[in-house]
């Protein structure tokens, strides 16, 4: 079993759905959710070794933190996401490897 970080984009102009929405699906993820997170202001910054610069493109808007078997297992889990509704709207999926 290993740790998966999803990493939400909700896409131009969307709310990235509605707190019930949310909490269904995380009931759906029942025990593989490890942490539910948070949303991220609408801002960021990136930060490298010229300075930092304003993260503008598509900023991330949020995240979580799953158990799973497998990337294949993590990634179907993602698509119940309520983002997956959405205009524009993502997750990407991260293993995160042991230290």
């Amino acid at each position: 079993m290993g740790k998966y970080v999803y990493i939400y984009y909700a896409g131009a102009g969307s709310d990235g759905g509605s707190a019930e929405e949310w909490g269904k699906w995380f009931g759906e993820l029942g025990d593989k959710l490890v942490d539910g997170g948070n949303p991220f202001a609408p801002t960021g910054q990136a930060v490298h070794q010229g300075g930092k610069m304003a993260v503008q493109d598509k900023p991330a808007t949020g995240y979580s933190i799953i158990n799973a078997s497998s990337m294949d297992e993590a990634t179907e889990l993602a698509k119940g996401c309520p983002l997956m509704s959405v205009a524009d709207g993502a997750v990407c999926v991260y293993e995160a490897l042991p230290m």
